[in-house]
Order: C-alpha cells, then structure tokens, then sequence
C-alpha cells in the first residue's frame, strides 16, 4: 500500500492563504499522477486538483481555478496546493491522493488516500 501524510492545514481568514503539503511512501509509483481532494460534514468528498508525473498537466476543480495551484516534486513523491483568497466554503477536511498514469479527476481511480488536514476559512 501507499502511505500519504497530509499537513499545512489550519485556520485561516477568508482571504487569507495557506500551503498545504503531501508526502508518499511505499508502493508509490515512477510514472504517477497525484491529486487533492476535499470533504466537508455531510458531504461528498470532491475533487480540488490534480497534477502528472511531470507536473507538465494540471487540472482544477472551476471552484478553485485561478485561486489554487498545484505542484510536485516527483523525484519526493511529495505533492503540494497553494490555496490563495481563501473562501469560508473552502471550509473543509483535505486529502491527498495517488495512482498510477495520468491524473485524473475521478476520486474512484486513486488507490492510496492520506488521513486528512483540516482547512478552516473564518469569515
């Protein structure tokens, strides 16, 4: 299995910012894409961003576009999401995510899951 450990989460002001970071190990993969995905209480998790292996591909949630960016560094395994003008919607439990070959959107295809960082936007 992989393990994903998630951090950089926190409370912040709407407007305010914050990095978060994802580290993988174990059975990860050379040729990978990752992803963050979010979920709030009493709803579905949904998908925020995801990268490929090279970091030459992104795709974003339209919630976040423009406001969030994502990167890696694939020779680490580790993937991170700059969150700027943060929005009290943005509200929400963080995960990271890992598969093998392209990045996709649909949480379904990603076979490791982190435990979660909590993000809190205040209004």
């Amino acid at each position: 299995q992989v393990q994903l450990v998630e951090s950089g989460g926190g409370l912040v002001q709407a407007g305010g910012s914050l990095r978060l970071s994802c580290a993988a190990s174990g059975r990860t993969f050379s040729d990978n894409a990752m992803g963050w995905f979010r979920q709030a209480p009493g709803k579905v998790r949904e998908f925020v961003a995801a990268i490929n292996w090279s970091g030459a591909i992104t795709y974003y949630a339209d919630s976040v576009k423009g406001r969030f960016t994502i990167s890696r560094d694939s020779a680490k395994n580790t993937v991170y999401l700059q969150m700027n003008s943060l929005k009290p919607e943005d509200t929400a439990v963080y995960y990271c995510a890992l598969k093998w070959g392209v990045a996709v959107i649909n949480p379904g295809e990603y076979g490791g899951w982190g435990q979660g960082t909590q993000v809190t936007v205040s209004s």
